[in-house]
């Protein structure tokens, strides 16, 4: 019975994102409605002693992360550099490409620190645009989207800025650029077989006579008001943010020591903090800090007449995707501490090696939460120092663990209730009727890359 508690929590809050309701509201009605039927007399504690503690931690920890980059990636589009760098690529390639363009757009955007959720608003007009000038079927665009914003840039290639990334710097003291030979080889996995996938899509609907379609909804134009910027001075931005993050997270421990600690007035209380749990976390905050100053400092005429407004969007939006993370978080930990879970947890801890388990574990509670990062979260939350302690005993580097980690968590992650693939369906005026099948397939492909590079990390012990 426990266990049936914790799959109806699951279900649940799966139909009722499936059908529009907001995971905010509905992440604790799931969480507490499954204390409710373990044990009535629970729910007022582990709501706030679990559920609120936990969705608080999570905010302490990576909302500024949120935040910076929302606001980075508002003044990328303000100041015309993601207009710019979109048109470059679609130039270069040409719009018979133009599944490829939209993901390399999506890839290099993301890699350079703009969130997912920005990088959705920017590329689907173009994206439209060139499936409705080809004859592509609108329903695939949100699938190949996905596969620019949401995959390897997100979680598998070395030093992206993405929470995915940075999360398991906290636990296994690494860096965002943890094995870079298994990220790479990783990366060039999912871009082959999803490009691969979604050009065979494309040809199946071109055989059966299918175009574009007809009586879509939120059809939109590229917005031509921002006056067009050199794609070498739009790209700038983002190798700052690349660079700085690499220089940082190198250098941070060296500053600092094992024990960060500050003292503001003599003989006062001192603050002190572990550097390992913060060091890449810091890295790329300072990184989104001078991508920042590198966007005003070259786009300050395009911003200034619309930065009041575009950054109270920047922070409503870091807002929601921060709450909405924080929430599956905690709902993910209510649920990890029901009976029910013990099922689970067991099936999981049985695995004898310790990269498949981690794989397994992680995509798993991805899957359960709705979210990447929260899944992550939870899982090393309650597991890293066994990870660690079985990977000393394989003898398998943390930075490998780091990898499998990551890109396990952009796995499973997107199932119908994750937020990203919601407000993916929403921007885009489709329904998971439509198009979700399609990015299914590419959650597939991204589950199916963290056991390639697996196994790759054995034949050949690289990382």
């Amino acid at each position: 019975m426990s266990f049936v508690v914790c799959l109806a929590a699951l279900f649940f809050l799966m139909l009722v994102a499936y059908r529009g309701f907001s995971v905010i509201l509905f992440a604790p009605i799931a969480a507490i409605g499954a204390v409710l039927l373990t044990d009535p007399a629970a729910v007022p504690v582990i709501f706030s002693g679990l559920f609120m503690e936990k969705m608080v931690g999570f905010i302490k920890l990576y909302f500024p992360v949120f935040l910076l980059g929302a606001i980075f990636g508002k003044l990328i589009e303000l100041a015309g550099f993601s207009r710019s760098i979109v048109s470059a690529v679609v130039n270069l390639l040409g719009p018979r490409r133009a599944i490829v363009s939209i993901v390399l757009v999506g890839a290099v955007l993301t890699y350079g620190g703009v969130s997912l959720f920005v990088v959705v608003f920017a590329l689907y007009p173009f994206g439209a645009e060139m499936f409705r000038q080809v004859g592509i079927p609108k329903r695939l665009l949100p699938a190949v989207i996905a596969l620019g914003a949401f995959s390897f840039t997100a979680d598998t290639l070395p030093g992206t800025p993405q929470l995915q990334n940075i999360i398991p710097t906290a636990f296994f003291g690494t860096t965002a650029y943890a094995a870079p030979i298994l990220g790479i080889v990783g990366s060039i996995f999912i871009f082959v077989t999803g490009i691969s996938y979604l050009e065979f899509r494309r040809m199946q609907a071109h055989r059966a006579g299918e175009g574009y379609g007809t009586g879509h909804l939120n059809e939109s134009l590229p917005d031509d008001s921002v006056p067009p910027v050199p794609p070498l001075l739009a790209i700038l931005p983002l190798v700052v943010v690349g660079l700085a993050n690499l220089f940082f997270a190198w250098h941070i421990p060296g500053w600092f020591g094992p024990h960060a600690s500050a003292t503001l007035v003599e003989g006062g209380p001192a603050v002190s903090v572990e550097t390992h749990v913060w060091a890449g976390i810091w890295a790329v905050e300072a990184a989104l800090l001078l991508g920042i100053l590198t966007v005003v400092a070259f786009g300050y005429r395009a911003i200034a007449g619309h930065f009041a407004g575009g950054s109270k969007e920047a922070v409503g939006g870091a807002l929601l995707a921060g709450l909405n993370t924080a929430t599956e978080y905690g709902f993910g930990a209510v649920i990890a501490a029901l009976p029910g879970f013990l099922v689970i947890k067991a099936a999981l801890t049985s695995i004898p090696n310790p990269l498949i388990n981690e794989a397994i574990t992680v995509t798993t509670l991805a899957g359960i939460t709705g979210s990447a990062s929260g899944g992550l979260s939870i899982a090393l939350g309650a597991m890293a120092q066994q990870f660690i302690t079985e990977a000393q005993a394989y003898g398998i580097p943390l930075e490998v663990m780091h990898r499998v980690a990551s890109m396990a968590a952009g796995g499973m992650d997107t199932l119908p209730h994750n937020g990203a693939v919601i407000t993916l369906l929403t921007v885009t005026g489709l329904t998971h009727r439509q198009s979700y099948g399609d990015i299914f397939a590419v959650t597939i492909i991204k589950t199916t890359a963290a056991f390639f590079v697996i196994g790759f990390y054995y034949l050949t012990g690289l990382y």
